[in-house]
């Protein structure tokens, strides 16, 4: 599959001012299999290490000093680790919070070498009160699910997005490609971007069985809730879950995911999903000038989930032989489905190199309903 992160990889890869690079993104995005392009792409041996498999790993990064480091991993891998020729990368390191510290040394002492950090769950490493981060030595990228363009290449259909990228707003679009590209539109919202699910519709497999890999995802998210424990209660952040999917396309409403949860105990808990980018707040905007950002008022907001499977997962639309069709959805699902694709396809397109990118939406107040 042709990811258009990969090429910002690789960009960072050549540069000649290239920092140790931390990837953000949530589970299943494709992180760990866009290091290991990187790796087979640039030519370079890859030395792998995932702390959540084999959490003692980090015992191997006691020192400051990389060199010391890499003898180290060496020995313990009976590796030789040429720095001309290998790339280090440091997977679910959220696990082992210490050695995002460490990365500061490889960037001062051994610039040569590239290392790349990843990790589902490392906003919430981040935070933590007592972790050193090495600001300024580390640079990051973020991952989201796949787009709708990268979604047509992983299907071969390069003719159709060659002529979507062609047309301009002041032309128009040809009835058979309006016609071809809304049935693949409607595919995409169906099966959505988690490059696993989508690597199963391209084999071809049947919408049951594509549901069922959603259904999974969905479980693996909700299983993670547990590793936050210490800051929320898994049963407030499934519950925040499924308020999510009931009001999504419309005002998210803290006193309506459960009854007697405290407004601070909602907000708390989805500040840390949406760290986990499990889901991503809308911020409403009056909308009177840029930036956007500059009138808002934030407890007026929307969810938008990762990805639009996990809405399909968490609702229970049907999966029979084909896929349904908009009008199978019915006009309340559907209107919210298109909310999240189009989201979905903005925070995509728009997504700052650290993922801080905001969207808002703006909404008249009183009077006639109006809404962008």
């Amino acid at each position: 599959m042709e990811r258009e992160a990969l090429v910002t990889l690789m960009a960072w890869h050549r540069s000649a001012r290239r920092l140790p690079l931390v990837v953000r993104g949530g589970r299943q995005v494709g992180k760990t299999w866009l290091v290991r392009e990187l790796a087979r792409g640039s030519g370079r041996e890859l030395m792998e290490l995932n702390f959540e498999h084999s959490p003692r790993d980090d015992r191997f990064f006691a020192s400051n000093e990389p060199q010391q480091i890499l003898a180290e991993l060496s020995l313990a891998f009976d590796r030789t680790l040429d720095v001309s020729r290998s790339l280090l990368f440091l997977d679910e390191i959220q696990a082992a919070p210490g050695v995002l510290s460490k990365l500061r040394w490889f960037a001062e002492l051994l610039p040569e070498l590239p290392v790349v950090a990843a990790g589902s769950l490392l906003e919430l490493a981040l935070r933590e009160p007592d972790l050193s981060m090495p600001v300024g030595r580390v640079s990051y990228q973020a991952v989201a699910p796949m787009s709708f363009p990268e979604f047509l290449r992983a299907h071969g259909q390069h003719k159709l997005l060659e002529h979507l990228e062609a047309w301009t707003p002041q032309g128009t679009l040809a009835v058979s490609g309006h016609e071809r590209a809304s049935r693949w539109f409607e595919r995409f919202s169906m099966v959505g971007g988690m490059p696993g699910v989508v690597a199963a519709d391209v084999q071809g497999l049947e919408p049951h069985q594509i549901r069922r890999l959603q259904i999974d995802l969905v479980r693996t998210f909700r299983d993670d809730f547990a590793k936050y424990s210490r800051r929320a209660d898994p049963r407030v952040l499934d519950a925040i879950l499924l308020a999510a999917v009931r009001m999504l396309g419309r005002k998210f409403v803290a006193a309506r995911v459960g009854e007697g949860l405290k407004h601070h105990v909602v907000s708390s808990s989805l500040e840390l999903m949406s760290r986990a980018h499990l889901c991503h707040q809308v911020i409403h905007t009056a909308a009177n000038g840029v930036p956007l950002g500059g009138e808002t008022k934030p407890r007026l907001r929307k969810l938008l989930l990762l990805d639009v499977g996990l809405v399909h997962a968490l609702v229970g639309t049907p999966a029979a032989q084909a896929f349904p069709t908009w009008a199978d959805l019915g006009d309340q699902l559907r209107a919210q489905v298109v909310e999240q694709v189009v989201g979905q396809q903005l925070h995509a397109s728009s997504a700052d190199g650290d993922g801080s990118t905001r969207l808002y939406y703006w909404q008249r107040e009183g009077g006639r309903a109006g809404e962008i």
